[in-house]
């Protein structure tokens, strides 16, 4: 897939050269509206998209051969379905990882000390998770980052390198931010909808369909559903042969 700034003058170039063009023969303006309107698509699907990597590169799947997925949960730690997913997590002796929101780990430092304790892997989902992040400027974003990583460190002694986007939105300022904090963006192939699906059978037969070796599963531990989503996917996998590892295991070259 093209980057957006190939993408953008690529367009540049066709719309000058109609421009060109329509100085020597008449060419409907509907066609500079479209080919506009075109750029425009692109770049708006490519910001809700990150396995087109338009604006930065992300991870949304491991390249190994071996039976191995990961569980990634976004949106914690929650006092109410992160224990209890952590419980269901032990019991099956899998890892899992937690992209976790920055003013929830402040408000309960006590689960990512335990998360990281058990075994699973925290990354960054920013401080506020805030609905309008995506417009954020470069400084903001970089401070929401920062501030965050700084949080990981504090409660979990880890150093955390590992980022997904709020509503997995990239754009040219998230861009920006992440040149300079240097994170690798984890995105998923296996978007699960736990959250706007409200039946767990039918979550569980989305992602079934769905899971192959090097799998990323987005899942969120802030609702009643996740604990029985959790343990289906987990039995699933079990008889299936697939091993449940941390982003930072599947992502090594096997």
């Amino acid at each position: 897939m093209l980057k957006f700034g190939q993408i953008t003058i690529l367009t540049a170039i066709v719309l000058l050269t109609i421009g060109v063009i329509d100085f020597f023969f008449e060419i409907s303006p509907i066609l500079y509206v479209t080919i506009f309107l075109l750029w425009f698509l692109i770049v708006a699907l490519g910001s809700f998209t990150m396995r087109w990597r338009i604006f930065t590169a992300a991870v949304t799947k491991g390249g190994q051969t071996k039976k191995q997925v990961a569980i990634t949960f976004d949106d914690g730690p929650n006092t109410e379905f992160t224990p209890q997913i952590l419980e269901l997590l032990k019991s099956y002796n899998a890892k899992a990882t937690f992209f976790c929101i920055g003013k929830y780990l402040e408000k309960h430092s006590e689960l990512a000390q335990q998360i990281v304790a058990e075994g699973h892997t925290i990354g960054n989902h920013s401080y506020s998770h805030a609905t309008n992040f995506g417009f954020f400027r470069k400084k903001r974003i970089v401070e929401e980052l920062s501030k965050t990583d700084a949080l990981i460190k504090k409660l979990t002694g880890v150093k955390n390198i590992l980022f997904r986007p709020p509503y997995g939105v990239t754009n040219p300022s998230i861009a920006k931010a992440l040149k300079q904090t240097n994170h690798t963006v984890i995105g998923w192939n296996v978007r699960s909808y736990d959250t706007v699906v409200k039946n767990p059978s039918q979550v569980i037969n989305r992602i079934q369909k769905r899971i192959l070796p090097g799998s990323i599963i987005l899942l969120h531990d802030t609702h009643s559903r996740c604990p029985e989503i959790v343990e289906r996917l987990l039995q699933f996998l079990k008889k299936e042969g697939y091993q449940t590892v941390g982003i930072d295991t599947l992502l090594k070259k096997n």
